[in-house]
């Protein structure tokens, strides 16, 4: 099965890349929600970006979960985002390794409110959870479901290898809602990027260059090596037709690619620190994928 588990690292890989050159980011965990579904072995997945409860936060949804919870009411609904028996789990700190409920809960699986639920509602009978790495509070990831038998030890190897993606497709995602937000105006921001063919990975590593960070900080953040990081400032450079990261970020500025600080709020920042070279259930929130 070794070469199963490889076959599928690598479409998940391939994924994830696809994924991070998308613009929308709105759109990114939907190009990854079907395919992780098939690979994790399941019918159905709800991931959740924020807080796994029940009365709050938003439930991202496959085409096949927006389907089936259209069926189910608040109560129900409120069962299955309390996120049992996981949620627990993951917060008293016991690590962030994927593991399915009737693995963790045992005999009290079958015979708990969600398998209930799940059985009854949706015809389905088994759940595996993939949260992020790193997510400390809330706790954020994917809950997959499916028919029948339980999840395999490869279905879990194969969702253990899909955390460093889904994690670098989440930083990403927060990257570029960050980086709307902070415009101006995000339309003209979107729009000067396109015109200086900036890559959404370039805009993330443009808009991270505007908080004075190291390329080792970078690569931090978002999850690649400091080398890749100056490729990618190199590239920047070159669209921009500038040569050094404090002229970058003032044509960055002046374009409305990234935001000018207030000084009066921020206090003074400078540019060229980056250093070193180039280089309630009826309140939730559901929602739907991205056609």
């Amino acid at each position: 099965m070794v070469n199963g588990l490889d076959r599928a690292y690598e479409r998940l890989t391939e994924l994830a890349v696809a994924a991070l050159n998308e613009r929308e980011p709105e759109r990114l965990w939907p190009l990854l929600a079907d395919a992780v579904t098939g690979l994790c072995g399941g019918e159905t997945l709800i991931y959740k970006l924020d807080d796994w409860s029940e009365g709050k936060g938003t439930l991202g949804l496959s085409p096949a979960a927006a389907d089936a919870l259209d069926r189910i009411g608040g109560e129900a609904l409120g069962v299955l985002r309390s996120g049992y028996p996981f949620a627990h789990h993951y917060e008293a700190g016991l690590g962030r390794t994927p593991v399915t409920a009737r693995r963790l809960a045992g005999r009290a699986w079958p015979v708990s409110e969600t398998a209930r639920v799940l059985g009854d509602s949706l015809d389905l009978d088994e759940v595996l959870a993939l949260p992020l790495p790193g997510s400390v509070a809330p706790i954020t990831g994917c809950l997959v479901y499916r028919s029948g038998a339980d999840f395999t030890d490869d279905h879990v190897r194969i969702a253990e290898r899909a955390q460093p993606l889904l994690a670098a497709v989440e930083r990403q995602r927060r990257l570029l809602e960050q980086w709307r937000r902070s415009s101006a105006a995000p339309g003209e921001a979107e729009e000067s990027a396109a015109d200086c063919a900036l890559t959404p990975r370039e805009i993330t590593v443009l808009l991270l260059l505007t908080d004075a960070l190291t390329a080792d900080a970078i690569g931090r953040r978002l999850g690649i090596s400091a080398r890749t990081v100056h490729k990618h400032v190199e590239n920047i450079y070159r669209k921009l037709g500038t040569r050094d990261r404090l002229g970058t970020v003032l044509h960055a500025q002046r374009l409305g690619l990234v935001p000018t600080p207030d000084p009066a709020r921020t206090g003074p920042r400078h540019p060229s620190a980056v250093g070193g070279r180039p280089g309630n259930p009826m309140d939730s929130t559901v929602a739907r994928p991205a056609q």
